[in-house]
């Protein structure tokens, strides 16, 4: 992520480091918490859609904990975007990718 110059991040409320990661991290939760609450749209929806799904974002998280000196599995990771085992997750929400979807991913530009 790209740097603001500090009138900018002024200007958005975040005055300082701190604050600026307190209100990143509550926006992080929040989109969690809205993947969580929408399981009835699909990973590949998001893929074709925005280029990412709640996998990419659990191995996003995992490799930042990894920069901090943090190990943590991938299993681990993805719970914590679930909220649930990943294997939980994936059968009482998964659906088989219709043959539209899985064309629509096949023709998109390349993913996370």
């Amino acid at each position: 992520m790209a740097e603001q110059d500090p009138a900018t991040s002024q200007d958005l409320g975040a005055n300082d480091p701190a604050t600026r990661t307190e209100l990143e991290a509550a926006a992080f939760r929040r989109l969690v918490q809205h993947l969580r609450d929408r399981s009835d749209v699909q990973n590949i929806d998001l893929m074709n859609l925005a280029g990412f799904c709640r996998n990419c974002l659990s191995r996003w998280y995992r490799e930042e904990a990894a920069l901090q000196g943090v190990t943590l599995t991938d299993p681990a990771a993805r719970e914590i975007v679930y909220g649930m085992p990943y294997k939980e997750w994936q059968a009482l929400h998964q659906k088989e990718a219709t043959a539209e979807q899985k064309a629509a991913f096949a023709s998109s530009p390349p993913h996370h």
